[in-house]
């Protein structure tokens, strides 16, 4: 048996393994290329209680990456920080912005990093916090894409989301990014929310890694409201991308997940706090 060159374990999500804490937010443990990468934290509550059933070192964590700053992918910063005392933390800039959600009619919801994360990542010294408002290399053939550019005309940030809490300024999501790893087999994508798109998500890793094949897609896709055109343009154009295996967690969206597995079938793998998976 081959040994995997990639190895993610899936520590917070919004459904959990037996034994494990769900939580509505995203963490996952990614161990390639001799490196341990923490990428997003989840609200806080569950990440180090599923690290320690599932036997995970979050001490021994190179780098914690943030896709974006919400606080249910950054709220356990602070505790990932503390307990991994040497990581290099990872973040665009916008990330550590006031953020609000406002349904129509509705009163609004603050959702941005909490203030113990923003607190963390703002003690850190110079040499431990990087900021990716460009697409960087964490190491060879390991990226993150920085701001995603928005080219397909039919996704947008999936949601009622502003910059302020009347309503008046839309989150426009720059700090949103994802991480890519180059496998034998082909790109290798995390996802945190995909606020800028699935399929601009996925563009963008093939054009800064340089490799077209998709091997696989982990993480939220943020097509829990997307009405039905949005998410026929989304199948339609995942169908020319042709990924091997997508796993989606968090979210996606129960009506997304089986509109993916009709399409997709045995390629779809809904993820859950403690899935392994080996590339």
């Amino acid at each position: 048996m081959k040994t995997p060159n990639v190895r993610i374990t899936i520590l917070v999500d919004n459904v959990a393994g037996e034994g494990l804490l769900p939580e509505h937010g995203l963490s996952l443990w990614i161990e390639t290329g001799g490196l341990r990468i923490l990428f997003d934290t989840g609200q806080g509550e569950a990440q180090p209680e599923n690290a320690h059933r599932l036997g995970l070192p979050l001490d021994k964590a190179d780098f914690i990456v943030l896709s974006h700053g919400h606080y249910d992918h950054s709220g356990g910063l602070a505790s990932a920080l503390e307990a991994a005392s040497h990581a290099i933390c990872v973040l665009h800039p916008a990330a550590l912005r006031t953020r609000f959600s406002r349904p129509p009619g509705g009163p609004a919801r603050s959702i941005g990093m909490p203030s113990a994360s923003r607190a963390a990542a703002d003690g850190l010294p110079l040499g431990r916090l990087r900021f990716s408002s460009s697409p960087m290399e964490l190491a060879p053939g390991i990226g993150l894409t920085g701001s995603i550019p928005r080219d397909s005309f039919f996704e947008d940030s999936g949601g009622p989301f502003f910059r302020d809490a009347e309503g008046l300024e839309k989150d426009l999501f720059e700090d949103d990014q994802a991480l890519w790893i180059r496998g034998p087999e082909g790109l290798v994508v995390c996802t945190g929310c995909c606020h800028a798109g699935l399929i601009n998500t996925l563009e963008a890793a093939r054009s800064l890694s340089g490799v077209p094949e998709i091997r696989a897609v982990i993480g939220g896709f943020h097509l829990l409201y997307a009405d039905e055109e949005r998410l026929g343009r989304t199948l339609d154009a995942l169908d020319l991308l042709s990924p091997t295996r997508l796993v989606p967690c968090h979210c996606t969206g129960e009506a997304a997940v089986r509109a993916l597995e009709g399409r997709f079938g045995g390629r779809v793998t809904a993820g859950r706090s403690g899935s392994i998976l080996e590339f």
